[in-house]
């Protein structure tokens, strides 16, 4: 669909992504950004590496991190004030990264959910056993009109090396969203792997930075050199940009 770099010559960055669709940069409600300064700060570095416009997704996990729209229309309202004193003309909005758990059919039945653009859910798992209810809780949000978008789907070791559930997920629409840093082996070789199969078998359509602090948006900068991220970035079909 496009690549990163328009000319070979121009200086590698995320610019043809345009659009960060998953990150924790709203101040003090999960394990991201702690306060007003350090979400500003974050901003500031992923501008500079070429994103345009903010979609965060704070964690909206019952147990650790009891979100709800409220609290997080809240946080955005006062990310975008201090954005506004401090001079930056910068898009940021909010959705948001449920964890599907025994809470979230009580989640979905609520409804209201915090979504990106085109009704798209972020969800995300325990990355080390299947939860009892997830396929029962992928197709419901299909059936409630919702596009499921399966957060990092690298990193969930249950996959097992035959990888078919990578197949499976893509076959029945849910759409995929790598981190980044997944291709330069931040989390573990193993998650790296299976970001590389991801992508090398066409079956990944968002890339996002996952920012939670000042580490990533320093790896991110680093990790535009690493010939994994240069090869993810100009060879994946792309759907950041459809979000603008």
């Amino acid at each position: 669909m496009f690549g990163l770099f328009r000319k070979k010559t121009s200086r590698a960055d995320y610019g043809a992504l345009g659009v960060d669709m998953h990150s924790h940069i709203l101040p003090g409600i999960d394990d991201g950004a702690p306060d007003v300064e350090t979400s500003l700060q974050l901003i500031r570095s992923l501008l500079d590496m070429g994103y345009r416009q903010f979609i965060t997704t704070p964690h909206i996990y019952p147990e650790i991190h009891p979100n709800n729209r409220d609290t997080i229309t809240h946080a955005l309202a006062t990310l975008r004030t201090a954005l506004r004193e401090a001079g930056m003309d910068v898009q940021v909005d909010a959705a948001a990264e449920y964890m599907i758990d025994d809470a979230f059919d009580s989640t979905l039945q609520q409804g209201n959910l915090l979504t990106l653009p085109g009704n798209r859910v972020l969800v995300e798992m325990s990355t080390m056993s299947v939860p009892p209810n997830l396929d029962q809780s992928l197709f419901q949000l299909q059936l409630d009109g919702y596009q499921p978008v399966i957060a990092h789907p690298e990193r969930y070791l249950f996959v097992g090396k035959s990888r078919t559930r990578f197949h499976d997920w893509h076959d029945r629409g849910y759409e995929l969203q790598i981190n980044l840093l997944s291709v330069t082996g931040y989390y573990s070789p193993v998650v790296k792997e299976n970001a590389l199969y991801l992508l090398k078998n066409n079956l990944v359509h968002f890339a996002g930075t996952d920012a939670h602090h000042h580490r990533h948006t320093e790896l991110l900068g680093m990790a535009l050199k690493d010939p994994n991220m240069q090869r993810c970035l100009e060879q994946a079909q792309w759907l950041n940009s459809t979000l603008a």
